[in-house]
């Protein structure tokens, strides 16, 4: 079975879950997110999020596949472009940094290591370009997952990106700031996968998230 992670564009953005390619719980203010779901406009607005992030920005997402089958992905853009940001207590990100949004392994391929391949990806992506870190918010408390997408929402436990190399920098009873720093793998002409296994370590993770919201 092989395994290979491609980037997201707007040609392959309809491989994502259903239920994740109608979530604008990132994209979009919390109270246009609520607007967007009563007209039944999110998934026009999660496309027009990734087309702008892509065309002002770059490179914002990676599909992970199994084959030839999609199984998981994750989303990542300056904190500018992620309104959702603001509304967490543990707001601002850093301003060197790049926030992780979305992040999602079909249920039955979990705990393969999916999960740390992906934040891999992030990681040498945004390498490459010159960014610093990664950091996202995590949930720290993650509840029961909903029954009609089972094992997910839109808030990555805090438990997993700990351990594939986040450190805490602002801490939080339920929702912590976590960072990645990327510094340490900045030697991409010769062992790039060595780099990236000492900075992230060899782990086999569950990316089953939250019900916060959905993604």
């Amino acid at each position: 079975m092989s395994r290979r992670v491609l980037g997201v564009t707007l040609d392959n953005l309809e491989q994502l879950p259903r239920h994740c390619r109608r979530c604008v719980y990132w994209e979009l203010a919390p109270h246009l997110k609520a607007q967007a779901e009563e007209f039944g406009e999110t998934e026009v607005e999660k496309e027009a999020w990734v087309s702008s992030v892509l065309l002002e920005w770059g490179s914002c997402g990676r599909i992970v596949y199994s084959d030839t089958l999609p199984v998981g992905f994750v989303l990542y853009a300056p904190p500018n472009a992620v309104p959702r940001a603001n509304a967490f207590p543990t707001s601002p990100p850093g301003p060197d940094a790049v926030l992780l949004t979305g992040f999602y392994v079909q249920p039955e391929f979990r705990a393969g290591g999916l999960g740390r391949m992906l934040v891999q990806a992030v990681a040498k992506d945004l390498t490459r370009r010159g960014v610093r870190a990664i950091e996202a918010f995590g949930d720290a408390r993650p509840p029961e997952a909903e029954p009609e997408t089972p094992g997910h929402s839109c808030v990555v436990p805090a438990a997993f990106l700990q351990s594939v190399g986040f450190k805490t920098v602002r801490p939080h009873p339920r929702w912590p700031r976590l960072r990645l720093e990327l510094r340490s793998a900045i030697s991409w002409k010769e062992d790039v996968e060595a780099a990236l296994e000492r900075l992230l370590g060899q782990v086999s993770v569950s990316t089953a998230e939250p019900s916060t919201a959905r993604a």
